[in-house]
C-alpha cells in the first residue's frame, strides 16, 4: 500500500456510505436498518473513547457487583452497557434488547418501538482491561414478528435468521467488522474525522491456517476430540510443521486474528463447563455468522453453530471457529468419537 497516497485520499468509503451503497443495490432493503446501524456505530465510538481514557478517568476496577453470568462487573462494563442500551432505544427502531449484562431481556416501551431485536455483549474481554489487552463489543440483529407484541420468544431463534452481525475491537486502533449477509468488511476509526473508514474490504478467511487458539490451562478437562486435535496441531502426523499457539483470552481479539490470518479458535465444552462457556445469542451466533460469511465455518462439535436453537437468552455452547479445512479436521474427530460411542 502506498501510505503517502492514502493520506491524500479524498474519496473515503465510510461505514455509513458503504451500508447505503448496499441498500441502493437492494431496493427491498429498508432505510431503518441503516439508521439502526448508525446508532450501533455511535455506541461503538463512545465505548472506544471510554476504553482509551479508562485509566485516567478511573473507569478501571470493580463496581462491587456481579452480572447475571456471575462475573464481577467492571466500571467500564456498566458504562458500556448503559451507553449501548440508550443508543439503541433512542433509535426508535428496536423492540427487544438482550445484553450480557442484564438478566432479563429489555422490552422497549411502545412509543419508542421498532421492528428490530439487537443482541450484544457491550464489552467482551473486560477482565483484560487493566493490563491493556484488546477488548471489544459484539452484536447481532434480528427482525421481530410483531413489534406491537414482542416477547422473549422473538429472540430465541436460530442464528440462521440473523440479518447482520459484527464486532468492534478496541485496541491499538478501533476496528469495526460487519456483515449484512453479503460478505464481511472491516472499518477502522479515523479519530481525526470521527468516521469509520473501509480498510479491509471483502475479508476472506484463508482455507487453512497455521495458528490454533485455545486456553491450554483447561487441558485436563478437555474431551477426547479436542485433546486429539490439539495434539495433532503440535505433532502433525504428516510430517508438516506444527501450528503456532496464539491465545489472548479476549474473544474479539482472538477471532479477529483468526479471521485475518486463518487457523482455528476453540472454546470446547469440558468437565468444568459441560455446556460450554460462551453465550449463544451474543457471542457464538454473531461470530459464527461472520466466519461463515468470510468463507470459514462455525460448529459446536456436533452441529453447525448457527442451527442451534437457544432455550434461554443466556444459553451457553461450545464453539469452534475458523478456516474451512481446519474445522473439517475437528469435525471429523467429533464424528469419529460419536461412531465409537454407538
Amino acid at each position: 500500500m502506498d501510505h503517502a497516497a492514502e493520506t491524500q485520499r479524498t474519496d473515503l468509503m465510510t461505514i455509513t456510505r458503504h451500508v447505503l451503497n448496499g441498500q441502493s443495490q437492494h431496493p427491498e432493503a429498508h432505510s431503518d436498518f441503516t439508521i439502526l446501524l448508525s446508532h450501533i456505530v455511535l455506541g461503538c465510538k463512545f465505548i472506544c473513547n471510554a476504553v482509551k481514557k479508562a485509566g485516567l478517568a478511573k473507569l478501571i476496577g470493580l463496581v462491587g457487583e456481579t452480572n447475571v453470568q456471575g462475573e464481577e462487573q467492571k466500571k467500564l462494563d456498566v458504562l458500556s452497557n448503559e451507553v449501548f442500551v440508550k443508543a439503541l432505544i433512542s433509535s426508535r427502531l428496536t423492540c427487544i434488547l438482550v445484553s450480557e449484562e442484564n438478566e432479563e431481556a429489555i422490552i422497549v416501551e411502545s412509543l419508542k418501538r421498532g421492528r428490530y431485536c439487537v443482541v450484544f455483549d457491550p464489552l467482551d474481554g473486560s477482565s483484560n482491561i487493566d493490563c491493556g489487552v484488546s477488548v471489544g463489543t459484539i452484536f447481532g440483529i434480528y427482525m421481530v414478528k410483531d413489534k406491537e407484541n414482542p416477547t422473549v420468544d422473538d429472540v430465541l431463534q436460530s442464528g440462521k435468521n440473523m440479518l447482520a452481525a459484527g464486532y468492534c475491537m478496541h485496541g491499538s486502533s478501533c476496528t469495526l467488522v460487519l456483515s449484512t449477509g453479503n460478505g464481511v468488511n472491516g472499518f477502522t476509526l479515523d479519530p481525526s474525522i470521527g468516521e469509520f473508514i473501509l480498510t479491509h474490504p471483502n475479508i476472506k478467511v484463508p482455507k487453512k491456517g497455521k495458528i490454533y487458539s485455545i486456553n491450554e490451562g483447561n487441558a485436563k478437562y478437555w474431551d477426547e476430540p479436542t485433546a486429539k486435535y490439539v495434539e495433532k496441531c503440535k505433532f502433525p502426523e504428516d510430517g508438516s510443521s506444527p501450528k503456532s499457539l496464539r491465545y489472548i483470552g479476549s474473544m474479539v481479539a482472538d477471532v479477529h486474528r483468526t479471521l485475518l490470518y486463518g487457523g482455528i479458535f476453540l472454546y470446547p465444552a469440558d468437565k468444568k463447563s459441560p455446556k460450554g462457556k460462551l453465550r449463544v445469542l451474543y457471542e457464538v451466533f454473531p461470530m459464527s455468522y461472520l466466519m461463515e460469511q468470510a468463507g470459514g465455518q462455525g460448529i459446536t462439535g456436533k452441529q453447525r453453530a448457527l442451527e442451534l436453537l437457544p432455550k434461554t437468552i443466556h444459553d451457553r455452547s461450545p464453539i469452534f471457529l475458523g478456516s474451512y479445512d481446519d474445522i473439517e479436521e475437528i469435525k471429523a474427530l467429533y464424528a469419529s468419537a460419536e461412531e465409537t460411542k454407538a
